[in-house]
């Protein structure tokens, strides 16, 4: 547990074992349109308090975590919106410069991408003409780092990130005079179960209640995404997103998207999740049945769909969804293809999407944090990374990876907790029937559940690729923060 005290975060030897870690941050003034604002961009060493013995041995630095805010002149107690991406893994730079913040990526969008040497918008609309914005990269993503000496993998775990994004949090509340403004967390992907996390531990460790949950290409519930042997409910609940992506493709001609993926969730539910769950009990004819139909929905062929006994993860959709036009679909985003360079594989983990998109983005945010945002570190800004892995989940040793059972508390224990919802039909990744049956099983009052704002995108994972998206949730999220 962080223990880190805003008084002993000074560079002075005396009240600091290590007088040579300091915070290192970087202040410039701004415009966006009429707005007039400050960024703070830097590294904010956060520290423990450890004992030995029975007797305190002080406070110890134990991470660097770079943080950019962004707060307006002139204007007092705005709101706050503190956000991060997920991953585990992920810098805070998908949301950072593709939907939130005052400068975007000009990244382009599928099928009309833009060329290297890409580019940077004003992002006209962003939430910062209505809250103050504090991005947050967890430890190895971005510039964060452990201390020398410091052990990576002592922050590469649920509790431990949960716990150091939450001290984060209090800590710029409480140096900036906070506390009396309303509060939001905004996540993406794993982003959201880490910041249903971060708002319990604040609220159980700190009693500092969070005015709204921005939930961004949601998973609360590990279990309803991991094809694992003996669980059935992930096949069922990706079969949404399957019709989906195949309807982009122009794989059920004449029809509209909302007629496909309707007739795709009624049949998930019902007719194949009670197939599912019979096993080798379907007689043959209803066997032919459920072949036949999970066939005509996906657009997978029937003998595909017989020889994978019904059940089959992405990384085998991607490989053959388009196969005979030797294309390969994107995870992150559906709509994206490339050539598939091993025709005859059955799975594919080469994300088109991902590879479409990592360059115009690491270009953007490493000129805009070095030349506009004035911060000068030699260190790779760490896109996404997979020096996080292993990431442990000790604390659910035996039991599924969810936080829908902390949202249960945060929303019986704060009546004005609201919770928006973003989701991409063409998301292959945090699908949005599964968060849909998240929703569904929350013990919750009607009332409660009136307090969520559900927002439907034609777009993937990072929904704000697409121009006409961005511009959907920026306008909703602007309704979410002003309550």
């Amino acid at each position: 547990m962080l223990e880190t005290m805003a008084e002993l975060t000074s560079s002075d030897p005396k009240e600091s074992a290590e007088p040579d870690v300091s915070d290192d941050f970087v202040t410039r003034s701004h415009e966006l349109g009429s707005l007039r604002y400050t960024s703070t961009a830097g590294r904010l060493v956060l520290r423990k308090e450890e004992s030995k013995d029975g007797k305190s041995e002080g406070f110890k630095a134990k991470a660097e975590i770079f943080v950019t805010s962004y707060v307006a002149e002139s204007a007092e107690n705005r709101p706050v919106v503190f956000a991060f991406n997920g991953g585990p893994g992920s810098s805070s730079v998908w949301l950072h410069m593709g939907l939130l913040g005052p400068r975007l990526v000009d990244s382009g969008d599928v099928g009309a991408l833009t060329p290297a040497p890409y580019g940077l918008l004003d992002n006209q609309n962003s939430i910062l003409k209505h809250a103050d914005l504090v991005m947050i990269d967890p430890v190895s993503t971005g510039f964060s780092r452990v201390v020398k000496g410091g052990k990576d993998d002592e922050f590469h775990a649920f509790v431990e990130d949960r716990d150091l994004v939450a001290e984060v949090i209090r800590l710029w509340t409480t140096r900036n005079n906070r506390w009396l403004s309303a509060k939001y967390l905004v996540g993406e992907s794993y982003g959201t179960l880490r910041a249903v996390a971060v708002a319990a531990r604040l609220f159980d460790a700190y009693g500092m209640a969070i005015n709204g949950l921005g939930l961004i290409s949601t998973v609360l519930n590990m279990s309803t995404l991991d094809f694992a042997p003996g669980s059935d409910t992930p096949y069922a609940l990706h079969v949404p997103t399957y019709a989906a992506i195949a309807h982009f493709h122009g794989r059920h001609p004449g029809r509209e998207l909302a007629e496909v993926v309707t007739e795709a969730e009624e049949f998930a539910a019902k007719d194949f999740g009670y197939a599912l769950s019979q096993g080798n009990r379907l007689s043959d004819t209803e066997y032919d049945e459920v072949v036949r139909r999970l066939a005509a929905i996906t657009t997978l062929s029937e003998g595909f769909v017989r020889r994978s006994n019904l059940r089959w993860d992405y990384s085998e959709f991607s490989a053959e969804l388009l196969r005979e036009e030797g294309l390969t679909v994107g995870r992150i985003d559906g709509r994206f293809t490339q050539k598939n360079l091993r025709g005859q594989a059955s799975i594919n983990w080469d994300d088109p999407s991902l590879n479409a998109i990592n360059g115009p983005y690491a270009a953007a945010v490493n000129h805009y944090i070095r030349s506009e945002l004035g911060y000068q570190n030699d260190l790779p800004y760490e896109i996404l990374t997979g020096r996080v892995q292993p990431w442990s989940y000790k604390t659910f040793e035996g039991r599924p990876i969810e936080v829908a059972e902390d949202l249960e508390r945060l929303l019986n224990y704060n009546d004005n907790l609201r919770v928006h919802v973003d989701y991409g039909y063409h998301d292959g990744a945090t699908p949005h029937f599964a968060a849909e049956y998240v929703w569904a099983h929350l013990n919750i009052s009607a009332e409660a559940r009136e307090r969520f704002s559900h927002h439907y995108h034609q777009a993937g994972h990072m929904m704000y690729l697409n121009p006409q998206c961005r511009e959907d949730q920026l306008s909703a999220l602007a309704e979410f923060v002003h309550g």
